[in-house]
């Protein structure tokens, strides 16, 4: 079975290559390509993705980015069993250029169809490079558009515990990032810098909201950085910004580590995995994975090329549901605020 997928929800313009044995196992499949178009240099200047700009530049790379991942594989289209695509969450305008283009195909080939949920895609990224992983766990899906802690019982079998009630983390690194004249996208700058700060020289404030939630929360954490920063200036203060990009990141660090083990002690579960934009955070990799050891819990996360968005995650979902035998329609609709559940 070869699964080709696509991924177009952002500003990744993504096509991979997927193969597998038809058994409903991580050690069944084999990636053979993964091809990612960034459209970071492009919205950098903007300090943020344009949507409108993101979707012309979908337009214009889909075809070349999926030729490059056929060649790398070295298979043609008529090799191809199923195609998988993203149709939400996302910018309703980039989703609808991957998933036409997965239609397309689909109707061409007159193969199935797979329309994926990128939140889930994300979860699944971990079964690529860990082929000894298999439910239950929980996973924490941290990136710019997601922070939500789902039970994983069995493949397609969810319940979220909990997700963002206003800022993503990964949006709350970004418009930190700005505060502090930092680059897009701003959770690598933040993890950059914070290397050479101290994360207790300023303690920023954690949003563990009513108790027993697994809900979280930034907006608060990251207006308080931005009202530090601006009464500094003000009061001509110095702004080491190493020592504040720390304080911030610790402040989120602490909250996704502690409830994502609280999680995992409720559910009884003895891994747990991150995925998403900001698992490739040095600092979350490195915390949570020192805590659970503490409490006895193992802890998967994928390389950074796929924690950011690809579509190597994308054909892993199509490939299980493939083998479950669940197919799309092909007038499946792109879904903006497509959720879980």
């Amino acid at each position: 079975m070869i699964i080709l997928g696509i991924e177009t929800s952002c500003d990744e313009t993504a096509v991979a290559v997927l193969e597998g044995t038809g058994d409903p196992s991580p050690s069944a499949i084999k990636l053979r390509s993964n091809i990612i178009a960034s459209q970071i240099a492009l919205h950098r200047q903007f300090g943020g993705v344009v949507p409108e700009v993101a979707s012309r530049c979908h337009v214009e790379t889909i075809i070349p980015v999926m030729d490059k991942a056929l060649s790398e594989a070295g298979v043609s289209l008529s090799d191809i069993t199923a195609v998988a695509a993203t149709h939400g969450p996302g910018l309703v305008g980039a989703v609808l250029v991957g998933l036409s283009a997965a239609k397309a195909l689909a109707l061409a080939q007159d193969i199935p169809f797979i329309g994926v949920n990128h939140i889930e895609a994300h979860m699944y990224a971990n079964f690529i490079e860990h082929p000894d992983l298999a439910p239950p766990f929980v996973c924490l899906v941290v990136s710019g558009g997601h922070s939500d802690l789902i039970y994983l019982n069995d493949y397609g079998d969810y319940e979220v515990m909990g997700r963002t009630r206003d800022d993503a983390a990964g949006e709350a690194f970004d418009k930190v990032a700005r505060t502090l004249g930092l680059s897009y996208p701003g959770g690598p700058a933040i993890d950059l810098a914070s290397r050479e700060g101290n994360s207790q020289a300023v303690r920023f404030p954690r949003a563990f909201l009513e108790e027993g939630s697994y809900d979280f929360s930034f907006s608060g954490l990251k207006t308080a950085v931005v009202n530090y920063v601006q009464n500094a200036r003000r009061e001509e203060r110095e702004v080491f910004v190493p020592d504040i990009a720390a304080g911030f990141q610790e402040a989120v660090v602490d909250v996704l580590v502690k409830k994502t083990l609280r999680a995992a002690s409720e559910m009884g579960v003895t891994t747990v995995a991150l995925a998403g934009g900001v698992a490739a955070n040095s600092r979350l990799r490195q915390e949570l994975s020192v805590r659970a050891k503490e409490k006895g819990v193992d802890v998967r996360y994928p390389s950074p090329i796929l924690c950011t968005d690809n579509a190597a995650m994308v054909a892993c979902v199509g490939y299980f549901q493939l083998v479950s035998g669940k197919c799309s329609s092909l007038d499946l609709p792109a879904v903006p605020n497509l959720h879980l559940q």
